[in-house]
């Protein structure tokens, strides 16, 4: 699998759980946090993931690109 895809995967667990997190842990308040702000945070750091990831299957490797002449 290659970085791109697994960095893709890793951004969409992370967002789904954040997902699960603001949409379960409405009625729940823990002292240090409250699960769905932490899970607003996650779906935020999640989107930014899966973005980078399709960014690096874009842009690709630096092997398979040439040097500038």
């Amino acid at each position: 699998m290659t970085p791109a895809r697994k960095t893709i995967f890793t951004g969409l667990a992370t967002f789904v759980v954040g997902a699960a997190l603001w949409r379960f842990g409405l009625g729940f308040e823990i002292v240090v946090f409250t699960p769905s702000k932490l899970g607003v945070v996650l779906m935020v750091v999640g989107g930014l993931e899966i973005l980078y990831g399709i960014y690096k299957a874009v842009r690709g490797t630096g092997a398979d690109r040439r040097p500038a002449d």
